[in-house]
């Protein structure tokens, strides 16, 4: 097995290679000035079964992703796997208004044009893999390994922000030996939301919050300020994907006591690798 690591996530591919012993062929991958790609990939991969490591998010990593894997069926290779470690367009999940765009059906329906199998890393609807044909998609999970972090750290209680997240808090709290539950959340709009804190015995604990995506923030500020009004000795916050849009990287942290995430989405929070979770469903 080959690996072809594109542009979005080279650490990642990198600690996939150690863990799997597989090599990372050499590639070339450029800029044209008018922003266009430039794939070349210089190893022979004729009948190798190739892996390339590319997220979908944002845009132009997802026409990286179909030029590479195209790229590889194209110069002979003996199957291509397609590893998104954040696959874009996930929260695009269904249709809510007539005319509206199922973008993750849309990506997927292109995704496997070029690919034997996908896999991918904590979607954020699990459904998601039924809108690839012939159970290709395989879904994998990186709270274990996230839980594993959060044990070196002393955490005693693990929290869901809401009950969507509450099946990523036991994965995580199972392996870290401690408790877990949910807040209650209530979307108000689009940027707004309230938290209604259950009765938690968080006195003096070391608390962290998991969720899948970190975006703008706003959902786990209130969800600290939550915990520490109800004693909370100390608020970390854990997420497979570290978006952090619009500045939210530095909103959160005057909330938090440590902000991780994993390298789906490389970022100075990146302290959590999901190659081992990866590597378990390549190895099958």
């Amino acid at each position: 097995m080959k690996l072809i690591s594109g542009s979005s996530n080279p650490n990642l591919s990198r600690h996939l290679s150690d863990i799997m012993g597989a090599p990372i062929a050499e590639a070339e991958i450029r800029r044209f000035p008018d922003g266009e790609l430039y794939a070349r990939i210089v190893d022979d991969i004729s009948g190798e079964d190739v892996c390339v490591v590319q997220s979908t998010y944002p845009d132009h990593n997802a026409v990286e992703f179909l030029i590479l894997t195209r790229l590889a069926r194209d110069l002979g290779a003996g199957s291509v796997t397609g590893v998104i470690p954040y696959y874009g367009y996930a929260r695009q999940d269904r249709v809510f208004k007539e005319g509206e765009s199922f973008t993750a059906r849309t990506m997927a329906r292109h995704i496997q044009l070029s690919c034997d199998r996908v896999v991918c890393v904590n979607l954020h609807k699990e459904a998601i893999t039924r809108e690839f044909t012939d159970e290709r998609c395989l879904h994998v999970s990186v709270m274990p390994q996230i839980g594993e972090f959060m044990k070196q750290h002393d955490i005693r209680y693990v929290l869901a922000p809401d009950k969507g997240a509450v099946e990523y808090a036991r994965q995580a709290a199972e392996a870290a030996g401690c408790d877990y539950t949910n807040l209650e959340k209530k979307r108000l709009d689009g940027r707004t939301v309230s938290m209604a804190p259950k009765d938690l015995d968080v006195e003096g604990k070391r608390v962290c919050i998991i969720d899948d995506i970190i975006a703008t923030g706003g959902t786990i500020m209130r969800a600290s300020q939550a915990l520490k009004d109800q004693g909370a000795g100390s608020v970390f916050a854990c997420c497979a994907h570290g978006l952090f849009t619009g500045g939210g990287l530095e909103r959160l942290e005057p909330y938090l006591d440590g902000l991780y995430s994993t390298d789906t989405i490389e970022n100075p929070t990146s302290r959590i690798s999901a190659a081992e979770a990866i590597a378990g469903a390549l190895l099958k």
